[in-house]
């Protein structure tokens, strides 16, 4: 860590992925500034990097005295203006093109001229974003994974106006924070959803049109491409609201049909069948 610019991260959002990010940077030694809207979604967010905490005790990844320490340097606020002396603020919120556009506005006022901004979105353009800002050299995507703290890989998302130090900066960063970077273009879905949405809608049409069911999809693409889930099982785990809406947000910008979401994936989210986190998707979580 000392080698680079940044001391002191900002968190916008903490929710399941803005909390995971303030977790595994707080874990890492850097002092976090975590916003919320209001007190109540602060208070769920304190709660879920608590109990994440405490499952890194109980699997023995960490101390009680890492514990303590790692809950000393998160600071919960409500007030922007307390990202004043951040080096680099992490935008974590809702996937909505115009909120983030507010927030990084915002940002701009409040954050000190040298200050990197980044956005955890999975698919807008970061280029939009950006836009709202006095330094797009400055501002860049870092794609973290849910669970925040378990998986290992963080999509760094430069754009064509992004500059080398703040790249150079992120990267140094992102590895400082024990992930695996890889520099992703600002196209819509970066590399690793570019990838998995065509994977999973086709899962989907296949279910849909009957020719194949959800089980035998998921046994054959584990014991015939070796994964460790197959794609109707890890949709469920994203969210198949979240795999809707990625597949909507490309599909909107690039007219490619292989983006097109199904109308059985349209239903099942309609239907608040969301996968885990509803306890029913393709499978029942009951």
């Amino acid at each position: 860590m000392d080698n680079l610019n940044i001391k002191k991260v900002g968190v916008v959002g903490c929710g399941l992925m803005g909390s995971g990010i303030a977790e595994v940077v707080a874990a890492a030694g850097y002092d976090v500034v975590v916003l919320e809207a209001d007190s109540e979604l602060l208070d769920k967010g304190n709660k879920l990097i608590d109990g994440s905490l405490a499952m890194s005790v109980r699997r023995g990844k960490m101390t009680e005295a890492d514990i303590t320490a790692s809950k000393g340097r998160i600071k919960y606020t409500l007030n922007m203006a307390d990202f004043r002396d951040c080096d680099l603020v992490i935008e974590a919120v809702t996937e909505n093109m115009e909120l983030k556009k507010k927030i990084f506005n915002e940002l701009d006022q409040a954050c000190k001229d040298g200050a990197i901004l980044a956005t955890n979105t999975s698919c807008l353009s970061i280029i939009d974003i950006a836009s709202v800002t006095g330094r797009m050299d400055r501002v860049l995507g870092l794609h973290f994974f849910n669970p925040v703290p378990a998986m290992k890989l963080l999509e760094i998302v430069r754009t064509i106006a992004t500059g080398e130090a703040t790249l150079e900066t992120a990267k140094a960063f992102g590895q400082s924070i024990g992930k695996t970077v890889v520099i992703a273009p600002d196209i819509p879905g970066f590399i690793v959803n570019r990838l998995l949405m065509p994977f999973f809608l086709e899962a989907i049409r296949l279910v849909e049109s009957g020719q194949a069911s959800k089980e035998d999809i998921d046994r054959a693409v584990m014991l015939g491409l070796n994964h460790p889930m197959g794609p109707l099982k890890l949709a469920d785990f994203v969210g198949l609201d979240t795999a809707c809406f990625i597949s909507e947000a490309m599909y909107k910008e690039m007219s490619d049909t292989r983006f097109a979401p199904p109308v059985l994936l349209k239903k099942m989210v309609a239907a608040r069948r969301y996968g885990r986190k509803t306890k029913r998707g393709f499978y029942d979580y009951g």
